[in-house]
């Protein structure tokens, strides 16, 4: 099995598209690529395989250091919409109250962002 690591998202693209995300004024692939580089910030502020953050239909990054897995799910699953992603990403959401409403589906251990969320870069 070949694996292809995924095309690494320049910082200035990505911080442009959450911007625009943001500001409410996205571009048609705004959302994708914002999504996609914010999962790639988590991934380097957090390396590891024990948690799978999953964003669909954007994209999934796993990461955070813990027990390692080589088969199927992870340990730990966190899943959201785009917009709830995005707004805990970026810290017009605290993880804790979205998970609180429903928002955030997470199950396992290290399923708690909040650690690592907001994301620094962006806040």
């Amino acid at each position: 099995m070949l694996f292809v690591a995924p095309r690494r998202i320049p910082d200035d693209a990505g911080r442009e598209a959450v911007q625009r995300w943001r500001d409410g004024n996205p571009q048609p692939d705004d959302e994708a690529m914002a999504v996609r580089y914010t999962l790639q910030l988590l991934r380097q502020k957090a390396p590891g395989s024990s948690v799978e953050v999953r964003v669909p239909p954007w994209g999934a990054v796993q990461a955070i250091e813990g027990p390692s897995h080589t088969r199927g799910t992870p340990p730990a699953v966190v899943e959201m919409t785009p917009d709830v992603w995005l707004s805990v990403a970026t810290g017009a959401r605290l993880f804790d109250d979205a998970l609180a409403e429903g928002a955030i589906h997470a199950s396992g251990e290290r399923s708690n962002l909040t650690g690592w969320l907001p994301l620094g870069e962006l806040a």
